[in-house]
């Protein structure tokens, strides 16, 4: 297969002068980025949006200044759950002014376009058959306009949501070629472990992106009789976890983080002293050292 580059004639629709225009805009975009990084997890379920919303809200309340990509297309959650679903993007000459939430977060998603709560995303072909075919290179098109196109404007870190995978962490890489790092995000069970052991090995070793540490969600619960800490899932010694040298902190199982995200309040700002506000707090201030290393 050819590369645009070594395409002889393009018919005229200008494709590779198309590509390399959207290519500098995105760069350009980001010139105003200090740091980029991908927050993914091996398998769904996992509370990856809930730690993106939650890290971002402590990094803003440190006096960063932050960015959200909701990079999940077809299942978009960031702007509900940082209370911004129902703002009015503004499309202006130099690009798309982000929905902010009250803490000053500028947040990009699919919802934020989608007229309607139960309308899924549909992509424009002759058939659907012919959209599924084709679905992956227009959502990477689709996540390219979302950086390229928003005025984000001076920012100290710009988190990308993904969707659950390791498969898409490549088009970001694509996309973002000096991609700050990634975090990941797993469940203290075997399986998922399994998985994000997979993960680590897609992002380090083979597209060479560097590893911030891996995020243990609801890796316990506090007993609301003792107050001691107790099990939720199966796996309670990761001592033998190969990865547990990189883990950045463990997060408690708190079902009121789950109200927040319902709500539209990120959880941070509304329990400051609880154990899982610390562990998020803690997570965020060692994202942000990993960088100022």
């Amino acid at each position: 297969m050819k590369s645009y580059k070594e395409l002889p004639d393009d018919a005229g629709s200008n494709i590779i002068g198309q590509v390399t225009a959207q290519a500098n805009r995105l760069s350009q975009r980001l010139s105003t980025v200090k740091h980029t990084v991908a927050i993914m997890s091996g398998k769904g379920g996992v509370g990856k949006s809930a730690i993106t919303a939650n890290i971002a809200t402590a990094l803003s309340l440190m006096g960063c200044t932050v960015g959200i990509v909701d990079a999940d297309i077809n299942g978009p959650s960031i702007a509900k759950m940082m209370g911004v679903r129902n703002i009015t993007l503004e499309y202006t000459k130099s690009g798309v002014l982000p929905a902010i939430s009250h803490l000053g977060i500028k947040i990009i998603s699919m919802d934020l376009i989608l007229s309607e709560d139960d309308a899924p995303v549909m992509w424009n072909a002759q058939t659907q058959k012919d959209a599924f075919t084709w679905r992956s290179t227009m959502e990477v098109g689709a996540l390219r306009e979302f950086i390229g196109d928003t005025e984000w404007g001076d920012l100290d870190f710009l988190l990308l949501d993904l969707p659950p995978g390791s498969d898409r962490l490549p088009n970001v890489v694509e996309l973002i070629p000096n991609l700050g790092g990634v975090v990941v995000v797993t469940i203290p069970s075997e399986i998922s472990q399994l998985i994000v052991k997979k993960s680590i090995t897609m992002a380090r070793d083979i597209l060479k992106v560097p590893i911030i540490g891996v995020v243990e969600n609801m890796a316990f619960y506090m007993c609301k009789h003792c107050g001691e800490p107790e099990p939720l899932f199966s796996v309670q010694d990761t001592s033998d976890y190969k990865l547990n040298e990189n883990t950045l902190g463990k997060i408690p199982f708190d079902p009121k983080l789950s109200l927040c995200n319902d709500s539209g309040t990120p959880y941070l700002s509304e329990y400051l002293n609880t154990p899982a506000t610390e562990a998020i707090t803690e997570i965020a201030h060692k994202i942000q050292n990993f960088f100022n290393s």
